[in-house]
């Protein structure tokens, strides 16, 4: 009797334990399809654009426990405004001194969720060697097969504004503004 019991409660930790590992998903960041870029104001005449054309990054989420975990890196040498003598200069130290800082990183500490889909992630962000709490602003969630590949994936877009002199890029203020908007557009591939 002892042993069926003994069974049984085994069996019954098993399938909790099995449940609860099987509700986290974790992805891997397609950097193919992933575009981070930013947005500041010029001369306070027109809105300069910029992307990041290598980015990496792992995303975990448990719908049912509303947990999950954000964690990107980008390649800062991999700015890009499409004007080459422009980019040779936002890489230079009077703004994202890429030679000193090459990578500029996002790691989240929390999840907030409107039932099981996210809406803002709260993390981190390194830039120029010095970490600031930034939140994203999720506007789309989605997740489903892959038509092309049949892969399980989710896509993200989120927005996140912040002052740039808050990580000590302060060339050119005020001309260039301080305020960037970024936005990102995520795809990642379940792992």
């Amino acid at each position: 009797m002892f042993h069926k019991i003994t069974t049984l409660i085994v069996s019954i930790f098993f399938f909790f334990s099995a449940s609860v590992t099987a509700a986290t998903e974790n992805y891997i960041v397609d950097p193919t399809h992933t575009y981070p870029h930013f947005a500041v104001s010029h001369l306070g005449y027109s809105t300069m654009h910029g992307r990041f054309d290598k980015t990496s990054g792992k995303l975990t989420i448990d719908r049912a426990a509303k947990v999950g975990s954000v964690d990107i890196i980008i390649e800062a040498d991999s700015l890009n405004t499409g004007m080459k003598k422009r980019d040779a200069h936002l890489r230079s130290p009077d703004f994202f001194n890429t030679a000193e800082f090459p990578k500029v990183t996002y790691k989240s500490t929390a999840i907030n969720f409107n039932g099981d889909t996210p809406t803002t992630v709260e993390g981190n962000l390194t830039l120029l060697g010095v970490t600031k709490p930034v939140t994203l602003i999720i506007s789309s969630f989605k997740c489903g097969k892959n038509p092309m590949n049949q892969k399980a994936m989710c896509g993200i877009d989120a927005i996140a504004k912040m002052k740039r002199s808050d990580f000590g890029m302060n060339y050119a203020l005020p001309g260039v503004g301080d305020n960037l908007k970024l936005t990102i557009e995520v795809e990642a591939y379940r792992n």
